[in-house]
């Protein structure tokens, strides 16, 4: 346990692949970036390579990767990997502001300080590494024909490159990779099955979207406090936001009658789309795209005035105040915006925007068929 999270053993990872590391390692990261010296990159192969993979986990994947799968693959299949996704990662987001291991410090050089302020312990960016590609092969493998084992081997070097980003760029020890991978394992055996259930309950029972909307309120309402202001909270916040909107956007197409179960025998050939189908699908991703993006920033926009109204704040006193655990208007007006903003694009995502597709001629002919 001690040598696995011994920062040492980062730097002489980091130094691998080609980050040469300061000389003085008791001086601290600003010290040092102070002082212009606090690392050289002499491979640019694998910063890129890295600096991709540690995209992979990140926001920046999830708005693009969600919506994608949804608008041009599989519907039942991606229900199913975004709620595993989402219990995922509020297990191992709480984790972190309960144990309050900190990220590795000197002599580990970070090259990036987006996550600076989160705790290290565990890996989230490891628990989606494993969690996201194996869940995708564990839902398709029975629903299409394709070769299992070029889907592992894929998943394997998926998680491969988000795991050793994360060392690279400085942001964990080995130990806190391990635990998120060997949790989220762990996880995957109960949750997979769980979650074919759960999948099929909230697109039959009536009263979903009230137990849904109860469950996730209360969820980060009590989502576990840490002993500093962390953006964990609210991150965590966005993730199960854009599931329950996508998780209700699905029952109303359940319960509108616009979504009905495929006769198509299963496993099903994947079939290759021919020009027209390429056609539809860019322009499906480029106008829903637009769409999410003007969403997001009306629904944000809106949301944070109308909460800091209902709060008798000052919008923008508020925006300029500091992020801590005192200052619980800003809390709650921020996690409130993200709340309603994500939820509000999951829900277009999976509701409004295919019917526009439809109308314009341009939908997935399986979108309502997949159960």
């Amino acid at each position: 346990m001690e040598r696995l999270g011994d920062p040492v053993l980062v730097t002489k990872i980091q130094n691998f692949f080609g980050i040469e590391t300061p000389v003085n390692p008791n001086k601290s990261a600003k010290e040092l970036k102070r002082e212009n010296s606090n690392y050289i990159i002499k491979n640019k192969f694998w910063y890129y390579l890295f600096v991709f993979g540690t995209a992979l986990g990140d926001e920046i994947f999830y708005t693009t990767f969600i919506p994608f799968w949804f608008w041009n693959i599989d519907g039942a299949v991606g229900r199913r990997v975004v709620l595993v996704w989402t219990l995922v990662m509020y297990i191992g987001q709480s984790i972190k502001d309960l144990v309050r291991w900190p990220r590795p410090g000197p002599p580990v050089v970070q090259l990036q300080e987006k996550w600076a302020l989160e705790y290290g312990f565990p890996s989230t960016h490891a628990m989606v590494g494993v969690s996201i590609p194996l869940s995708v092969i564990l839902y398709t493998m029975n629903r299409y024909e394709y070769n299992v084992g070029v889907g592992l081997a894929v998943a394997f070097l998926w998680c491969i490159v988000i795991c050793l980003s994360r060392l690279y760029l400085g942001m964990h020890s080995v130990l806190d990779i391990v635990a998120g991978l060997l949790l989220a394992l762990t996880l995957m055996i109960p949750l997979v099955p769980l979650v074919d259930y759960l999948d099929s309950y909230f697109l039959t029972n009536p009263i979903a979207p009230i137990l849904l909307f109860t469950s996730s309120i209360l969820m980060i309402i009590y989502y576990p406090n840490s002993e500093k202001w962390t953006p964990t909270r609210g991150d965590t916040t966005m993730i199960l936001s854009v599931c329950i909107g996508v998780l209700v956007g699905a029952w109303l197409n359940y319960q509108t009658g616009l979504m009905t179960k495929s006769n198509l025998p299963l496993p099903r050939m994947i079939m290759w789309p021919s020009w027209s189908m390429l056609g539809c699908m860019i322009l499906r991703t480029g106008i829903g795209f637009f769409f999410v993006l003007l969403i997001r920033q009306m629904f944000k926009s809106i949301s944070y005035s109308f909460i800091c109204m209902l709060l008798k704040e000052d919008e923008t006193r508020l925006k300029q105040t500091e992020n801590t655990l005192q200052n619980k208007h800003k809390t709650i007006v921020e996690l409130g915006c993200k709340y309603v903003t994500c939820g509000m694009i999951g829900f277009n995502i999976l509701y409004t925007l295919p019917q526009l597709f439809r109308l314009l001629r341009i939908e997935r002919m399986t979108f309502f068929t997949e159960i």
